[in-house]
């Protein structure tokens, strides 16, 4: 999933660590999620956007992804 996490955290001055202290993930979850190699469940992405004070929307981007979901994947659809 696209986002924003970077350029918000940023904006705020935080290092990868300190945003993940303050939502309780490593550093290494952050920069995963940074580089779109892991997606946070809505409840971590709510609490960064918590942090962020601004809708979840600006921050994760909700595009058609090539990759199929969970529920195509468990349902076999290509």
């Amino acid at each position: 999933m696209k986002n924003r996490l970077k350029e918000f955290r940023e904006i705020l001055g935080l290092t990868q660590e300190q945003l993940g202290e303050l939502v309780g993930v490593s550093r290494q979850a952050i920069n995963a999620i940074e580089t779109e190699k892991f997606e946070p469940s809505i409840w971590l992405a709510y609490d960064i956007c918590q942090i962020f004070q601004c809708p979840i929307e600006k921050v994760f981007l909700f595009e058609e992804s090539k990759r199929k979901s969970r529920a195509q994947q468990s349902r076999g659809i290509i």
